[in-house]
């Protein structure tokens, strides 16, 4: 992942984790954050119980069929399951 700060950019490696991501739970993951910013809500981001449920929602699961409208349903599900958050 490359981070971009005003006067240089940064590579930042995601190597500790227990095991690797799949490529379907990372599409899931862009989903559910695209889905926040659409929906004015990326100050759900900053709270990490609420977090943390909806990423849970994120993985796992079948990935036979990965289409924009699967991965749209599954994120508006993972933030209906993680509910409203702290306001």
């Amino acid at each position: 992942m490359t981070l971009r700060h005003p006067f240089e950019d940064q590579q930042l490696r995601f190597d500790q984790h227990a095991r690797p991501y799949r490529a379907v739970d990372v599409l899931r993951l862009e989903y559910l954050l695209r889905h926040l910013i659409d929906e004015g809500k990326p100050h759900l981001l900053g709270d990490p119980e609420w977090v943390g449920h909806a990423v849970a929602h994120l993985v796992g699961g079948k990935n036979r069929w990965i289409t924009v409208r699967a991965l749209r349903r599954t994120a508006a599900e993972a933030v209906t399951a993680a509910g409203p958050g702290s306001p």
